[in-house]
């Protein structure tokens, strides 16, 4: 999926020139943490998020004892207090990137962009309604012998689960696990992965952590 997939395309707006109290208010009667700044031009200017507020010398919080800090805890005008060095995507950014600049750049939500025009915003909101609508899609096929297979290609190359002291069995879809792994982590990570795989009817696991 990509980001024109789940972004929400009715974006709520301020301007640059719109009050710091009008945009706080935006932000709380639609339930939104930020909400993009936009010019007149159309163009985006920069995003208003709960985290640029927070020296606000309405709250009596301290800012930097410098130009800067002053003016984003005083100035009444978004352009002001807006943070202008957003992170961005296009209308074809998967959905997987999104995540990963989410996680990056510690942030909640990301403008898509269409040329230099927003056309949409990504939150961590919309990659949630994505999880819940994801369809279970695997090829495994039938049999058990099949099912060891699988097992051992994800732990190998999706898990990084090498697996020289683990043990397999699956009969009759009943998969069962003993030997030893390098960590708790591996271990659950064994589990997962047969949990995962079409076919598995329950998992036993017997596995020893080397370094528990």
């Amino acid at each position: 999926m990509k980001a024109k997939d789940v972004m929400t395309a009715n974006v709520v707006t301020v301007s640059p020139d719109h009050g710091v109290r009008h945009a706080a208010k935006i932000m709380l009667d639609h339930r939104i943490s930020g909400v993009p700044v936009v010019g007149d031009d159309g163009r985006l200017a920069g995003v208003v998020s709960e985290g640029d507020f927070l020296r606000r010398s309405e709250l009596g919080a301290s800012s930097p004892v410098e130009a800067r800090g002053y003016v984003k805890g005083h100035s009444w005008k978004v352009a002001d207090l807006m943070t202008s060095n957003v992170v961005v995507v296009d209308e074809e950014t998967s959905i997987g990137r999104i995540a990963l600049l989410m996680q990056e750049h510690g942030i909640k939500r990301i403008p898509v962009m269409r040329g230099q025009h927003l056309v949409g915003v990504v939150s961590r909101a919309d990659l949630l309604r994505a999880v819940v609508a994801a369809k279970f899609d695997d090829d495994t096929a039938a049999g058990d012998d099949a099912i060891k297979r699988s097992i051992l290609t994800r732990l190998r190359e999706d898990a990084g689960v090498e697996g020289e002291a683990l043990a397999l069995t699956v009969s009759d879809g009943l998969v069962h696990f003993s030997g030893t792994v390098g960590s708790q982590a591996e271990r659950d990570a064994v589990r997962v992965v047969a949990e995962g795989v079409r076919g598995v009817k329950g998992v036993f696991d017997q596995l020893n952590v080397a370094h528990p």
